[in-house]
């Protein structure tokens, strides 16, 4: 079987061609470093990403009352919800391509109080694959 991948570890994106050999290697071509072939045999084998997303953020303070006329603040007010915003996260390492839909899932789930730094961790080493979830940035 021949698959056709685009590398991207570098700027250059080499066009990889990876063929299956009789033996169950494979065998990659169109590479012009050592690190496009193994690229590609890692994406071919066991794929992996890594994963931003956005989690909620706990209860905030009152709504300020600047804010107060505002249709959107007086209905999150009733849901006792003052703070629109979200805490962009991603993963420190990349996730197996099979977990990332129920990482998504926990992330969603998570809610985190404010304040917090970028680089807090916000979940730690989930389901023991040696990856934390991280904040992106900084929420007072």
């Amino acid at each position: 079987m021949r698959r056709e991948l685009t590398c991207i570890v570098c700027p250059i994106g080499c066009s990889l061609t990876v063929t299956d050999k009789e033996n169950g290697e494979l065998e990659v071509t169109g590479n012009r470093c050592p690190r496009g072939a193994a690229y590609a045999v890692e994406e071919i084998t066991a794929p992996k990403r890594v994963v931003t997303a956005t989690c909620r953020l706990g209860p905030a303070g009152a709504c300020s009352e600047s804010d107060s006329k505002d249709p959107i603040y007086q209905r999150m007010r009733r849901h006792g919800l003052c703070d629109p915003r979200r805490l962009p996260v991603k993963t420190s390492a990349p996730c197996p391509k099979e977990y990332i839909d129920e990482l998504l899932s926990e992330i969603y789930r998570t809610q985190v109080n404010p304040p917090v730094r970028r680089g807090d961790i916000i979940i730690k080493n989930w389901k023991n694959l040696g990856l934390d979830v991280v904040a992106v940035r900084a929420l007072d």
